[in-house]
């Protein structure tokens, strides 16, 4: 699929001048990437980019930032026929236990499909957000290449040079 338009991150002001980087997904790992791969995650929506930045506990301090985005190819997570392409359901998406792997120094699912589809072309992935409070409409895309390349093109919005 190819994807136009807004995205946002609420972002760990640590990582605000640079909004690009991808960094703490590379030095952590997320439920769809493994340690050592940088990637972005956005949010369709500024609500679920906030919940996705304050997992865990009381709301911390955020920098959120909109980016304007043309994306392609991006593979449509939400439409369970093209994760049983994958052999997976919606429900393996979903599944918490992706921190408890890394940990054991194994990879989630979630993490192999990620590795898949970039092998497979694919710059990103629109899936669900299935953090506390997201609701079905709640929607992340997550970039595993960005910048600007004809057909990853991603900005950040920062008219005013704040981030600078």
């Amino acid at each position: 699929m190819h994807y136009r338009g807004l995205l946002y991150r609420a972002l760990n002001p640590i990582w605000a001048r640079e909004p690009l980087s991808g960094e703490g997904a590379r030095r952590f790992g997320g439920r769809f990437n493994p340690k050592g791969t940088p990637t972005l995650y956005t949010s369709l929506s500024i609500m679920a980019a906030i919940r996705e930045a304050n997992q865990i506990g009381t709301l911390q301090p955020t920098t959120l930032v909109a980016y304007r985005a043309d994306l392609e190819p991006v593979f449509d997570a939400t439409d369970a026929s093209n994760l049983h392409r994958y052999g997976l359901a919606p429900a393996d998406l979903a599944a918490n236990d992706w921190r408890i792997r890394m940990q054991e120094n194994r990879k989630a699912p979630t993490q192999i499909l990620a590795e898949q589809l970039v092998a497979a072309g694919y710059a990103g992935m629109l899936a669900r957000s299935f953090v506390n409070g997201a609701t079905e409409e709640d929607r992340n895309l997550v970039l595993w290449t960005w910048g600007d390349a004809l057909s990853c093109l991603i900005s950040v919005v920062d008219d005013e040079g704040r981030l600078s």
